[in-house]
């Protein structure tokens, strides 16, 4: 019995020192897919419903972007998706950056692809689904001389190089939630060239692009569609499996007064689905339902891939998403690295309005999931 109860013990301390040395893989993250009824998403294998529910990680708390820090600050980058991910995230937003991605029109930089490699399996192994911006120009500093003086085919070209490149290193990952060619996109209206291929800076950064700068009497939608159909293509070279959308402002409608020229009905085709930015006003909710309700009228899925109480306050923003739930199916705000026990001991307004967004984040999760 003795000598039975000693192997019986050198067994167990044999196969904890095991598990200890030999890491567990993470669960592999099921492929999401649009639904049966083309009106949302779900798991490939398991037909679950999944609306993505998180954050756009698009600059930290010192409003770095990603590329700024993501090599010499790696771990900042893990702490902020493990935190992400506890605070009850199953999506998030990453953003980048055309210029720390392209040495030249035709030449991706390797060591930019690895370092998203990187950060693709840090969102296999936290469990969170990945909505990859790219294209961006959000410093103009950061903006390649090389890049603005390319003609317009000569730059689209230029951004489908990028696309290609970074389809291809991330077609086999069911991390990547969906490709998201550019954000807030526009086609120059008017019959006079822009100069500059940037929109206005908002808090130092140009979060609108424009994908033409002189209309040459061409219909509006036209261009965009072109563009748009242009850059799906670039990644279908290397990855039929991922979604695809583009991250449009609200005033893309096709409405009286400033527009895009990205009207959702006309351009998105080959679109697997339909992402829209909006911040509802104070006291102007059914303003921003019934836009809401004119990308969804295009019959494809809908996500808010970008809400915040900027203009209203959490509780408003509360009753939108309650409201919102039907013509959405996805809803992404904001995390900038900086955990709740830091917001509830900072005395600034734009604490203030972060923790209110990460608390109703919280008390909405269960119920945006399914979980209660």
């Amino acid at each position: 019995m003795r000598t039975s109860a000693l192997w019986a013990s050198r067994w167990f301390v044999l196969a904890w020192s095991l598990a200890v040395l030999i890491p567990c893989p993470a669960s592999e993250l099921e492929w999401i897919v649009i639904s049966e009824d083309g009106l949302g998403f779900e798991g490939l294998e398991s037909g679950t419903s999944f609306s993505p529910w998180g954050f756009n990680y698009d600059h930290d708390r010192d409003g770095r972007l990603l590329e700024d820090y993501w090599q010499q600050d790696w771990p900042l980058v893990e702490s902020a998706f493990r935190e992400m991910k506890a605070l009850g995230a199953n999506t998030v937003r990453i953003h980048l950056q055309f210029g720390k991605f392209m040495e030249g029109p035709n030449t991706a930089r390797t060591q930019a692809l690895e370092q998203l490699e990187r950060v693709v399996m840090l969102a296999e192994e936290t469990e969170l689904y990945i909505d990859l911006t790219g294209l961006g120009c959000y410093h103009k500093q950061d903006v390649p001389a090389w890049y603005d003086p390319l003609s317009e085919p000569q730059r689209w070209k230029a951004q489908a190089v990028f696309w290609e490149a970074v389809a291809k290193a991330c077609a086999s990952s069911s991390a990547i939630f969906c490709y998201d060619l550019m954000n807030e996109p526009v086609v120059a209206g008017g019959d006079k060239p822009r100069e500059d291929w940037l929109g206005p800076a908002f808090g130092g950064k140009h979060f609108v692009q424009y994908v033409a700068i002189d209309r040459q009497a061409r219909e509006r939608s036209a261009v965009a569609k072109e563009w748009i159909d242009l850059l799906v293509a670039a990644i279908r070279k290397h990855d039929a499996r991922h979604l695809i959308t583009v991250g449009l402002v609200p005033w893309s409608l096709d409405r009286p007064g400033m527009t895009s020229g990205f009207a959702p009905a006309a351009v998105t085709q080959s679109l697997d689905f339909i992402a829209v930015h909006l911040y509802p006003e104070a006291g102007k909710l059914e303003e921003a339902l019934e836009t809401l309700q004119g990308f969804a009228d295009v019959g494809k899925p809908v996500v808010i891939e970008e809400l915040f109480p900027l203009k209203c306050s959490a509780a408003e923003l509360g009753e939108f998403i309650d409201r919102s739930r039907g013509p959405a199916t996805g809803w992404i705000g904001f995390y900038w690295g900086t955990s709740l026990e830091e917001l509830r001991s900072a005395k600034t307004l734009p604490a203030a309005m972060t923790l209110a967004w990460l608390e109703l984040f919280q008390a909405k999760r269960a119920a945006i999931l399914g979980e209660e």
